[in-house]
């Protein structure tokens, strides 16, 4: 079964849609790259999909190991570089301040999030960088 379609709008627009629940929205170019940056760019979703990740994953294993878990907050910085233009590092500040997760726990939080599916894809020359408030 097909994931998504993406439609191209013109003015380096495109239009992503998820097949099964009919969701869609916009992306743009960057700025930086001949986009007007009104929208989330192609690179945008990639950096911003590890940190949905993680805090998927985290909820994922509070859900089986009965933890609670009802916060998190992640704000994610991307870095460009040139020759060829890709991805270099992915910065992200995630605070899960709010659950009191036990410190014995902690390890294990940090663990599951380096090691979500997402962060397992991106290629192994991008530095990713979690920074972890408990």
């Amino acid at each position: 079964m097909k994931t998504s379609r993406v439609e191209y709008l013109g003015a380096l627009q495109t239009k992503i849609t998820h097949l099964k629940s009919g969701d869609s929205s916009i992306t743009d170019a960057p700025v930086d790259n001949n986009g007007k940056g009104s929208r989330f760019s192609p690179t945008d979703l990639a950096a911003t999909s590890l940190a949905s990740c993680m805090i998927t994953v985290i909820g994922i294993h509070c859900d089986q190991n009965e933890i609670q878990f009802t916060h998190a907050d992640a704000y994610v910085k991307k870095i460009m570089g040139s020759n060829p233009r890709r991805i270099i590092e992915i910065q992200i500040e995630l605070d899960l301040s709010g659950n009191n997760f036990p410190k014995e726990i902690h390890d294990r939080i940090t663990r599951i999030a380096k090691t979500c599916p997402v962060a397992n894809s991106l290629h192994p020359e991008i530095n990713q960088v979690l920074n972890i408030k408990y």
